[in-house]
């Protein structure tokens, strides 16, 4: 009997440890082992009754020739009022410097952007008026030119009504891929031939809410990267179900999930990656080391753990 318990839990220490060494494989500590910055926040709104008196989720980060470029979206008022685009400069990812022709772009609803550069042109991915998701092109990242709404096209051709928000985008072998959500209950596929009219890969949504706590009641992604030949999404989801309820206090987090082929994903065990009620994570390289930055409703700075 003695000899069958200590056979049990050999094999049971085997199993623990084979997991934890798949965990550390598929998911490396220089994408999910953070520490925050302990001046943090870094950046928020200016809270003096200007444009950007308060900045909503999510606003991106991109580092460019020794400079950190930060676009967000500004507001002075409620969540019902328009969200117009700001942006922000550092050398450092720390102290910030505000563009002295903010709101850069105010011609249209602007919120919750994704921001990157291809073949020398700036896209802009962003929400707009009640979620519905558009993209803006620019040659400089400060001059930006309103290319349209998104129409987004289930499986059968059929057109998929909105809200239709959080737009990411990734660029393989020359096809563009966007995730988004709707109404925050899943994470969506589609694919596009013109940046502007996808179709979805699926009808069904490729990261579901749950079934862990954290992110039951709502996911939404905010980055994709690819690491190892592996792909991570960076990820923010709530708690609460009432969400939406500007009297409810729901708490959101940051959290990654890792895939071979964009479709099919594993939840890091170790979900959230950063304790607290910070969101919309964005992974910044600076050349030596990735850093993470949460972006809803203040900005909050990590450094690798």
């Amino acid at each position: 009997m003695k000899k069958t318990i200590q056979i049990g839990l050999a094999l049971l220490l085997f199993t623990v440890a084979g997991c934890q060494k798949q965990n550390e494989e598929e998911f490396p500590a220089e994408l999910v082992h953070f520490k925050p910055y302990e001046n943090n926040p870094v950046f928020s709104g200016s809270g003096t009754g200007t444009w950007d008196n308060q900045i909503r989720e999510r606003g991106y980060i991109l580092f460019e020739d020794g400079v950190y470029k930060m676009w967000y979206s500004g507001y002075n008022g409620g969540d019902s009022t328009e969200k117009h685009l700001g942006y922000a400069t550092s050398t450092d990812g720390i102290n910030w410097k505000r563009d002295a022709g903010n709101p850069i772009f105010d011609k249209k609803w602007t919120e919750d952007m994704f921001v990157f550069k291809n073949n020398d042109i700036y896209y802009m991915y962003a929400e707009g008026n009640n979620d519905v998701a558009h993209l803006l092109t620019s040659t400089d990242g400060i001059q930006w030119k309103e290319e349209g709404d998104l129409t987004i096209l289930k499986t059968n051709g059929d057109t998929i009504p909105s809200p239709y928000g959080t737009p990411t985008v990734w660029i393989e072998d020359g096809k563009w891929y966007l995730f988004y959500e709707r109404n925050d209950l899943g994470i969506w596929l589609a694919t596009s031939d013109d940046k502007i009219t996808w179709t979805n890969v699926q009808d069904e949504p490729v990261i579901k809410m749950g079934p862990e706590e954290y992110d039951a009641a709502a996911v939404a992604a905010n980055q994709v990267i690819k690491h190892k030949g592996r792909y991570y999404i960076y990820y923010h989801g709530s708690t609460n179900p009432n969400w939406a309820d500007p009297n409810e206090n729901a708490l959101w987090t940051s959290s990654v999930a890792m895939s071979t082929d964009l479709i099919h994903w594993k939840k890091y065990p170790g979900n959230p990656i950063v304790e607290g009620d910070h969101s919309s994570p964005i992974l910044v390289f600076d050349g030596e080391k990735y850093n993470l930055f949460t972006m809803h409703d203040i900005v909050w700075l990590y450094f690798p753990d």
